[in-house]
């Protein structure tokens, strides 16, 4: 099992990189445009100075808030109410998943709406088709292509590691199993006809219910970790595109709201894969990796926009592209994520389809959630 949770890890490092390093050198054959774009400029708002030290505030401020939302379900777990098998831990991921749905929907698409159709792009072919629709559409379907072959693959292995973990009594009584040529049920020799044939049968049942019941939670387990694994890729690459923005930009004004509306965000994103983490009980390595490529990708960001600041041009045709691209894909991942693993996989679960009532406070969970994060869009 250890293995298998290693090179998922590497994995979605190494995609990641990749698919920064391609998109930074795609749009050089795409953007040529001949219109001169400038940014905006508020002369009141426009501070290089102190916006400098808001930049290095939003650092730590962004790192501190990520950090806590990610760390609060591992140690949050210690209280009972709050383990992934009571209502309330469902009730707070419920809200956690509506925050991740809105990032995408209300915050990630519609900037990447406005980046590809920026009046300093050319209009063939940039205003002539919905690049972000279609980039979002086919990210979505990757991620579905990833996840389930993702899925394959551990199951396959998950079922391999169960075998091979099978106790030597019990390996003997299945290999002494054939079928009954009638009735097409599993029988087990035994010398005697009478008390032997119906005792076997017995312990045949229960070694067989026990052995199905240990897989089904393990490849569930596995599941499980998919999840987290898909789900912080997606939040890691979306993460570096906010952080190059806030990083890049001189506007004070912008960056305050910014500032606030991240640092809203990041916790609370961070519970929501926090608790998925928790779900897949990852070891304090594993989680601690994973929690810490979360909290810095955003200040990585940040920093990233501030060294780059002289060359990087918000408003540049090759930076309207790549940051465009780069949201329309995180968009994608991010709405599948919360539609497909976290909220259906939740809400279609044995747990929620038994009660009805845990079924409306989980939906206004997500509700609020949602809401809350889409009123932050105005002003991030």
């Amino acid at each position: 099992m250890r293995k298998m949770t290693k090179s998922p890890l590497i994995f979605s490092a190494a995609v990641t990189v990749l698919l920064l390093l391609s998109l930074s050198h795609f749009p050089g054959a795409l953007s040529q445009s001949s219109k001169d774009c400038k940014p905006e400029s508020d002369n009141a708002c426009t501070d290089k100075n102190k916006a400098l030290d808001l930049k290095l505030i939003a650092i730590f401020t962004i790192l501190i808030t990520s950090l806590i939302g990610v760390c609060l379900p591992f140690f949050a777990r210690s209280v009972s109410a709050f383990q992934p098998d009571k209502s309330l831990f469902l009730i707070i991921k419920s809200f956690a998943s509506g925050i991740i749905l809105s990032t995408g929907f209300m915050h990630v698409l519609p900037d990447s709406f406005d980046m590809l159709s920026s009046p300093c792009l050319d209009d063939n072919p940039w205003h002539k088709f919905p690049f972000t629709g279609f980039v979002a559409m086919i990210s979505a379907v990757f991620t579905l292509m990833v996840d389930s072959i993702t899925t394959s693959v551990f199951t396959r292995s998950g079922r391999k590691d169960m075998r091979a973990r099978v106790p030597a009594d019990t390996a003997e009584v299945v290999s002494a199993e054939t079928p009954d040529q009638e009735t097409g049920h599993v029988q087990i020799h035994a010398s005697h006809h009478g008390h032997g044939h119906g005792h076997g049968h017995g312990l045949n049942h229960n070694l067989h219910g026990d052995n199905e019941k240990e897989l089904g939670s393990y490849l569930q387990l596995l599941r499980y970790r998919v999840i987290a694994i898909v789900l912080e890729l997606g939040i890691v690459v979306h993460s570096i595109v906010i952080g190059l923005s806030v990083g890049a930009t001189n506007n004070t004004c912008t960056i305050k709201g910014l500032i606030a509306a991240l640092c809203f965000h990041q916790m609370f994103e961070g519970m929501g894969l926090g608790g998925c983490i928790l779900q897949a009980e990852y070891g304090w390595v594993k989680k601690a990796v994973m929690a810490f490529f979360f909290a810095v990708t955003t200040p990585f960001g940040v920093a990233l926009g501030m060294a780059l600041s002289k060359t990087y041009k918000e408003n540049s045709p090759d930076s309207l592209i790549t940051v465009g691209l780069l949201n329309a894909s995180s968009a994608g991942l991010l709405i599948y994520m919360a539609l497909v693993d976290l909220l259906a996989a939740d809400f279609m679960g044995q747990k929620m389809q038994r009660s009805i009532k845990l079924q409306l406070k989980s939906y206004a969970a997500v509700l609020l959630g949602a809401g809350g994060m889409a009123v932050m869009a105005k002003w991030a």
